[in-house]
């Protein structure tokens, strides 16, 4: 009787251990930014035709052309220090699903050009997280090198396929505005 005891003492410790041993974790990978356009789900990435750049929404970075090649960075460069994320204008890529989309900048920057603007975009969130500007001086303009490159293993150039900063394949680019 004894050895009953225990063993259902033992029993009921091993049951509420694993109870309290499930832990909730919920992080926000790939979730879209409070300044991106509500209304989209399953979208890898915004073009933002103001600074001529893309925003990765998985990565949670943004891909600019820079000293010659593509950057992938959590900020923009400089230049655009003051750059409103919230009122600019957002191209939603829901076409493109791969790593460079990039690869249609030629089409996307001629189909929407600096001063574009489609449909009325209505943010996610609001302003009041104060993130509305995504830069940072961190003396290196952007992220030089393969340092979180997550376009490849090519330091985010397009390498031998005649896709690259001003070649073309065409063809691509029906975001929805």
């Amino acid at each position: 009787m004894k050895t009953l005891k225990l063993i259902a003492a033992g029993i009921i410790l091993l049951v509420t251990s694993s109870i309290h041993a499930q832990v909730s974790v919920n992080v926000n990978i790939g979730t879209a930014p409070s300044w991106g356009p509500s209304g989209y789900s399953n979208v890898d990435y915004y073009y933002l035709p103001d600074v001529e750049a893309y925003y990765d929404i998985r990565a949670t970075q943004f891909i600019y052309f820079n000293g010659g090649r593509w950057i992938r960075s959590r900020y923009l460069p400089g230049q655009y220090r003051n750059y409103d994320l919230y009122n600019g204008y957002k191209v939603v890529l829901n076409d493109y699903h791969g790593s460079r989309p990039y690869s249609y900048f030629k089409n996307h920057k001629v189909k929407y050009y600096k001063g574009y603007h489609g449909a009325p975009q209505r943010a996610i969130g609001s302003r009041g997280n104060n993130n509305n500007k995504a830069y940072k001086n961190n003396g290196n303009n952007g992220n030089h090198g393969d340092n979180g490159n997550q376009g490849g293993r090519d330091g985010g150039h397009e390498k031998g396929n005649g896709k690259g900063n001003e070649k073309e394949n065409g063809g691509h680019g029906n975001g929805k505005h």
